[in-house]
């Protein structure tokens, strides 16, 4: 099955939710997303909000000793029903997969926790009334932390190999659009990227830590997303628009503070997230720099 989705299979003012662990939260691909809707054309809007959780997993599988023993992964299952009862999205954008598999061997029973908790998301959100597009999950690279890894496969110790683990997740994630999943691949672009970056400049990296990409990263999952939905790569690109860095920076500020607001207002069980200001103080200063945006877009 095709890729290609109309611009996104939503209509114009409907919300978007973005769901996802440390990459989602970190907001970077989505606040590149919603620039690229608002460069490719500034006067429609849809409502574009993330609530990504880091460290979070849909298996419900946490490593032994995770974060220093301070506390176990969230499950999304803890708060899903919550995110969704609360922000009340048409479609949800869902990338999970990074730490499902906890960074250790492919063992079927990890497997099937990343496969039934997929499957209860898919389920619970379609129950709504709401469309959801999996994404599969950013490359992990090892290269970029060899002191961190090893063939163990122990706990304690990432394993060497964990982005084979990744990719079977992600086949697996790609195999359920025959089941009619809208399911838009990230992992093997980045892969094959990365193959690229590598083949002409061995240092080259996405991530700094092996797990989380940086800007380029970023850039590379939110054009997979727009090149989906049938975005000219005229505006999937912000670099391409004159204002596009300046639009970007405005956006980025949207998806942050409606971010911190969302998951301080729907509650979830993570410590160490920074607490969000009230809904309706974040919507205020989220409407100005979207028009803002929206206003530096159309060169005015």
């Amino acid at each position: 099955a095709s890729a290609v989705m109309a611009a996104p299979p939503v209509a114009p003012g409907k919300r978007i939710l973005f769901i996802g662990d440390s990459i989602t939260y970190g907001a970077g691909y989505i606040a590149m997303v919603d620039t690229g809707l608002v460069l490719s054309d500034p006067d429609t809007k849809y409502d574009v909000i993330s609530a990504g959780l880091s460290s979070e997993t849909t298996s419900g599988l946490s490593e032994p000793g995770h974060a220093g023993g301070k506390f176990d992964r969230p499950d999304l299952h803890e708060r899903l029903d919550r995110v969704l009862a609360k922000t009340k999205p048409d479609l949800v954008l869902a990338c999970y997969g990074m730490n499902d598999g906890i960074y250790m061997p492919l063992v079927e029973e990890r497997f099937k926790a990343f496969r039934d908790g997929m499957t209860k998301l898919h389920d619970k959100v379609t129950a709504t009334g709401a469309k959801i597009i999996h994404l599969t999950p950013p490359v992990f690279d090892a290269e970029a932390i060899p002191q961190r890894v090893d063939m163990s496969g122990e706990p304690g110790k990432m394993y060497a190999k964990y982005n084979e683990v990744l990719d079977r997740y992600s086949d697996w994630l790609l195999e359920q659009r025959k089941n009619g999943w809208e399911v838009i691949d990230l992992h093997g672009p980045m892969k094959s990227a990365l193959a690229a970056g590598r083949a002409s400049n061995p240092k080259f990296l996405f991530s700094k830590d092996g797990v989380h990409p940086g800007d380029e990263g970023h850039a590379l999952m939110a054009a997979a997303v727009l090149d989906a939905w049938g975005i000219a790569p005229k505006a999937r690109d912000f670099r391409l628009h004159p204002q596009g860095t300046e639009v970007l920076k405005l956006i980025k500020q949207k998806t942050e503070v409606l971010r911190d607001a969302w998951l301080t207002e729907t509650g979830h069980k993570r410590p160490g997230v920074k607490a969000g200001l009230p809904l309706a103080e974040a919507n205020a200063k989220a409407i100005e720099a979207d028009a803002a945006a929206r206003r530096l877009a159309k060169g005015k």
